[in-house]
């Protein structure tokens, strides 16, 4: 998809108002923007702005990691991880992609992603304030800024999940439970690799001169970094607390197992021996009594019944107070 926008300056009541809106060609100071695009449209792109192909298309690649590219035209393609929810069936999956941003000096910015991405929904739906496209600078850091707050909401979501998957767990271990936490575990893996990949590339936006910044792009992008930084120690935290609590449970799950197989190995004894004086008694050679007189009298079964008895509450009295049972 490919779509076009460029910033339209209005003045209202005194006070001059910034609103986006959607055209069909690419002009100067124009934002470029786009997703799951066709190979038509990258064409399209590239031959409008002058580009090197390889700007356009590694973007697109999902194993593409967060760098700063240029090239000997002064073009600047800046990529970095924003996160998004992969739905499937009823779960949610959080994971990140590439997006790339690219500044074409003295003409417009480009944004290129796999897929559409909600980072850049409030930016289209022109409910961003002071986002004016020829401010290419402020453009990129609004961008990243805007990546950093999603990060830090769907952390938040993370940590309801995993207290919503730890009050099932309390009342019963259960398989999905604990499915749930080990995908949340995955996912916080890609945010936390991601987020110190982003901020490994504000870092060197920060120190180089790549890009041309006024004070007010330098306070914002310092707000970026901040954001990243608190987003990564977030991730980091909940990691602990997937990792603290799947080991918790393992434990559990271990010693529950090891409960029942000792109950079921003082059970196993206790009733070996009823087994095992019934065995005696009924093997085919002379006792005491002979046979008729065995069959005929009712002391000798009666005996050994009791002994049984007497035997298999012994037993059950031991294991309970070694705590078997």
């Amino acid at each position: 998809m490919l779509e076009i926008f460029i910033t339209e300056l209005k003045e209202i009541n005194g006070r001059t108002v910034s609103e986006l809106k959607r055209i069909d060609e690419i002009v100067e100071d124009c934002w470029v923007n786009l997703y799951a695009p066709t190979e038509a449209e990258l064409l399209k792109v590239e031959k409008a702005l002058d580009l090197p192909p390889e700007f356009l298309r590694y973007p697109l690649d999902e194993e593409e990691r967060p760098r700063i590219d240029l090239d000997d035209d002064g073009n600047i393609l800046i990529i970095a991880d924003f996160p998004f929810i992969r739905r499937e069936e009823n779960n949610a999956k959080y994971e990140t992609m590439p997006l790339g941003i690219v500044h074409v000096p003295h003409r417009c910015i480009v944004t290129v992603s796999l897929r559409e991405t909600g980072v850049l929904d409030a930016f289209r739906n022109n409910r961003m304030r002071d986002f004016i496209t020829g401010y290419r600078t402020r453009v990129t850091f609004q961008i990243m800024f805007a990546g950093a707050k999603d990060y830090l909401k769907y952390l938040r979501f993370i940590d309801k999940t995993i207290d919503s998957a730890e009050h099932q767990l309390s009342k019963s271990v259960s398989n999905k439970e604990l499915f749930k936490l080990m995908q949340l575990g995955k996912s916080l893996i890609y945010f936390s690799t991601s987020l110190k990949s982003n901020e490994a590339v504000l870092e060197r936006l920060m120190r180089s001169k790549l890009l041309k910044k006024y004070e007010e792009d330098e306070d914002l992008l310092e707000d970026v970094i901040i954001e990243h930084r608190q987003a990564l120690e977030m991730a980091n935290i909940y990691t602990s607390i997937i990792n603290g609590t799947m080991d918790a449970y393992a434990s559990i799950i271990s010693n529950n197992v090891n409960e029942i197989m000792k109950f079921m190995a003082a059970m196993t004894i206790v009733i070996a021996i009823p087994t095992a004086i019934t065995s005696f008694f009924g093997q085919n050679i002379a006792f005491p009594f002979d046979w008729p007189a065995f069959m005929a009298n009712p002391w000798p079964f009666t005996f050994i019944s009791i002994l049984c008895a007497v035997a298999t509450s012994f037993m059950i009295w031991w294991f309970a107070r070694k705590k078997m049972f």
